[in-house]
């Protein structure tokens, strides 16, 4: 029996059919090609399950095995957030005793996203795992149509829904939360959410919104902020300002969570005894409130070392099924 060959630009040329230059700029992201080809090229490319050929591309440039890490995000958040650093280590240690170089791609909007595009089109790399992202990133989607072996931690966004992914039971925590703050005594409890284009940020609030549900109590006092400490500062200013009433606030980051607590204690209240707090992550920053923060765990070293372990698979030829880890609460002093 013969081997079936691998695609070839004319062959997704002649699926989609427009010119093998076009082809080759959308596979390299070129911006000045027009969206009825690229969507027609993105057909061709998934039908025919084309892939860059990274071996004649070798022949120019030396290239060394590689697994990348793409962060839609700029650098200044990713540096910040301590359950990013966290996850970042997992998956390095995850790699250590590989052949694979752990390459980090940050790139969250406009040029930056295509330059993103365009490199992750070139076969520059063996496989990618993608943390933190957006429901309008197209990294994710890019990823799916190309057919690079990719893993997702966090649920991803619709366009690269069939890609496996592994994920903190979030749902979970957000009612863990909840129910801690219900059993010691809070009735009046709000949020301060995290943001609703990342499947987290949508999670944790479910969690917190079916907790309140079970109890009867309302669930109207929401404020979204972006997991960072000034997003939490200011979304906690504006929920005491319109439920000034709160006992009890669950918060959808550590880093936010500090925040709020510093708020609250600027607004002349104290911290258990007027409003209990309960932050999520279980990070370094859970240590420097006071009291010590109330917390849920989200061990971002696992989910990076997990998500390197699927990827490793797939890189194998084997097939790497979706999980979702557990999560408990760590108890501290302010709720």
């Amino acid at each position: 029996m013969t081997a079936r060959r691998p695609p070839t630009l004319e062959d997704v040329a002649a699926r989609s059919g427009v010119s093998r230059a076009t082809v080759s700029r959308v596979v390299n992201a070129d911006p000045r090609v027009r969206e009825e080809a690229r969507a027609a090229v993105d057909r061709a490319i998934t039908e025919l399950g084309y892939r860059p050929n990274r071996a004649a591309r070798s022949l120019v440039v030396r290239e060394p095995n590689s697994v990348a890490v793409v962060v839609p995000e700029t650098d200044q958040r990713v540096f910040a957030d301590p359950v990013i650093m966290s996850m970042l280590r997992g998956v390095s240690a995850g790699l250590e005793e590989s052949p694979l170089q752990m390459v980090l791609v940050l790139g969250r909007s406009g040029r930056d996203t295509e330059r993103l595009e365009r490199w992750l089109r070139g076969g520059h790399t063996d496989g990618a795992i993608v943390l933190s992202a957006h429901l309008d990133d197209r990294v994710t989607e890019v990823l799916s149509l190309i057919g690079l072996p990719t893993v997702v931690i966090g649920r991803p966004p619709r366009g690269g829904s069939a890609l496996p992914y592994v994920d903190l039971d979030n749902v979970s925590g957000g009612r863990l939360a909840t129910q801690h703050l219900l059993a010691r005594g809070c009735r009046q409890i709000g949020t301060v959410a995290g943001p609703l284009d990342m499947a987290a940020g949508q999670d944790r609030l479910t969690g917190w919104q079916e907790a309140l549900a079970a109890a009867g109590l309302p669930s109207g006092a929401v404020v979204h902020g972006d997991f960072s400490s000034e997003g939490g500062r200011a979304a906690t200013r504006e929920l005491l300002v319109a439920h000034p009433d709160l006992d009890g606030i669950f918060v959808a980051s550590d880093l936010m969570a500090a925040a709020a607590v510093s708020e609250l204690h600027a607004d002349g209240r104290r911290v258990p005894d007027d409003v209990a707090v309960v932050g999520y992550d279980d990070s370094p920053t859970a240590g420097l409130t006071h009291p010590r923060l109330t917390t849920v765990a989200n061990p971002g070293d696992l989910l990076g070392a997990e998500a390197t372990r699927m990827l490793r698979e797939l890189l194998a030829g084997r097939e790497a099924s979706s999980t979702v880890l557990p999560t408990h609460l760590v108890p501290g002093g302010t709720a």
